[in-house]
C-alpha cells in the first residue's frame, strides 16, 4: 500500500496487484467482491457502481491513459454518525479499481476514521488472494 498526495492535497492510498497474485480476472469481478465485503460489514452501505472508463471514453473529448484497460468505482458509505454538515464533504467513500496490462490498481482516498481506514486497506489487500 502506497500513500501519495494527489494535486498537493488529496491523500490517496494505492495498491498494485499483479494479475498472477489474484484469482480475479476483471475489474467487474473485483468490484463484485468488494461489494460482498461492503454488504457483510455492519456499518458500510453500498450505494452504486460507476463505470469511469465507459463514461470517459463515451465523450468526444474524453481522454484515458493508454495503459488503462478498464476503470470502475464502487461507492459506499461508512456513515454511522452525522456530527456536522462538514462530514458530508468526505462521504460517501469510493474505491477505484483499474486494470492495466499485467495488474490491477486499487485506489481510495484516506478514510478520516482510522479504524475504518484499516478496514478499507484490508479489503484492498484481500484482492491479492494467491
Amino acid at each position: 500500500m502506497v500513500k501519495t498526495i494527489l494535486m498537493d492535497k488529496y491523500p490517496i492510498f494505492s495498491l498494485e496487484i499483479k494479475k498472477d497474485e489474484t484469482t480475479y480476472t476483471t475489474v467487474s469481478e473485483i468490484i463484485e467482491y468488494l461489494n460482498s465485503l461492503i454488504d457483510a460489514h455492519p456499518v458500510a452501505k453500498y450505494i452504486a457502481i460507476f463505470d469511469h472508463y465507459e463514461h470517459t471514453t463515451s465523450m468526444a473529448d474524453g481522454v484515458v491513459a493508454p495503459e488503462i484497460k478498464d476503470a470502475k468505482n464502487i461507492i459506499f458509505c461508512f456513515g454511522k454518525q452525522l456530527p456536522s454538515t462538514k462530514i458530508l464533504a468526505v462521504r460517501p467513500r469510493s474505491i477505484g479499481v483499474s486494470e492495466l496490462e499485467n495488474s490491477f490498481i486499487i485506489d481510495f482516498l484516506e478514510v478520516p476514521n482510522e479504524k475504518l481506514h484499516v478496514v478499507t486497506e484490508d479489503w484492498a489487500k484481500s484482492v491479492a488472494n494467491k
